[in-house]
């Protein structure tokens, strides 16, 4: 599988990227064989980029993801974790995490949000030790929504003496919003920019950010291609999911229509949707999200898929656009994705 470079760094991933939210028990659980299945899948696949985070499962992604790795030369792959979201003992445990985070597991740990230099700090030592690893490679701050400020005073900062002493490799914002990581691209020293769900077939409102971070030599890691399962499947049901939850009227509706363009040309939705972010020249992975074997072989199947000129052409006529005015920089997007 082609390997990209991340910025001017010397960190390389390959351009499918194993997202492991899906092995933190996102909405459902998995059991850790079929986790340590899918991470299988995804190596004998040839993808050697993994991404994770303490938000994925309250720890639970990162120590799976470990585990599963733990069999492979470290030196063969790039790792990707995030901070911002320290874990703490949770003094009100409810019993399951799903109502605050949207993880099918146990609460007795709750998240705390912590941009400062010391909660960077504190949560790469504690990542480190939940994946049984030396190191991390790429570093992203996750979800800054509300804490800008204190992210391009404190944690970049932080991360960037680490990437400068040689303890990671390179450093990043992970968002599912456009206009904080403009902000931060501006701003900061970034190598790279995790875009979740703004740079896909169905909603293309990151293209700003996405041609500023070329035009600076950063890279865009482009997450959930699938749009939360919008795109995930030939037909779009009534059930599909939109930035995790029920997808409005108005993008079921451009949903079917992109699905009858695929079909038009032979090819299928997801066979489009996951080979879409990769066409603009910033993207160096599209992290995918992948919870069994047979997701992380159907994902390889619809990369690999000829999708024909034509299509793409027809596509780009009828291309989705964004309701957000091109001149807004700044905003205040949800946060806590799951990608």
């Amino acid at each position: 599988m082609r390997l990209n470079a991340i910025g001017r760094t010397s960190t390389r991933v390959t351009v499918i990227g194993f997202g492991s939210a899906p092995i933190g028990n996102l909405y459902s659980q998995v059991s850790d064989d079929t986790a340590l299945g899918a991470v299988e899948a995804a190596w004998n696949a040839g993808i050697r980029y993994f991404d994770t985070a303490p938000h994925y499962g309250l720890g639970l992604a990162e120590r799976r993801l470990g585990r599963a790795l733990a069999r492979y030369p470290r030196s063969a792959f790039a790792l990707s974790t995030k901070v911002g979201r320290l874990l703490v003992p949770n003094p009100a445990p409810a019993g399951s995490d799903l109502a605050a985070g949207g993880f099918a597991v146990s609460d007795e740990l709750t998240r705390e949000r912590d941009y400062s230099a010391d909660g960077v700090r504190r949560s790469i030592d504690a990542s480190l030790e939940r994946m049984g690893t030396d190191r991390v490679d790429i570093v992203l701050v996750h979800d800054p929504d509300e804490h800008a400020d204190e992210a391009l005073a404190e944690a970049i900062p932080a991360l960037i003496g680490l990437r400068e002493q040689g303890v990671i490799g390179a450093v990043g914002v992970g968002m599912n919003q456009w206009q904080i990581p403009l902000r931060i691209v501006r701003e900061a020293d970034l190598d790279v920019v995790l875009l979740a769900g703004r740079w896909t077939l169905a909603d293309r409102s990151g293209q700003r950010l996405m041609d500023e971070c070329r035009d600076r030599g950063v890279s865009v890691f482009a997450a959930a291609p699938y749009n939360s399962g919008l795109l995930a499947r030939d037909e779009p049901g009534e059930d599909a999911r939109f930035d995790y939850a029920t997808a409005p009227v108005h993008m079921l509706a451009q949903a079917r229509r992109l699905a009858q363009i695929a079909a038009g040309h032979g090819v299928t939705l997801p066979d489009l949707a996951i080979q879409f972010p990769a066409r603009h020249p910033a993207t160096a992975a599209v992290v995918v999200g992948l919870r069994t074997a047979g997701e992380v072989r159907s994902a390889i199947d619809r990369a690999a898929r000829e999708i024909p000129q034509q299509a793409w052409t027809e596509l780009d006529r009828v291309s989705p656009h964004s309701e957000t005015s091109p001149d807004e920089d700044t905003g205040d997007g949800q946060g806590s994705a799951a990608w």
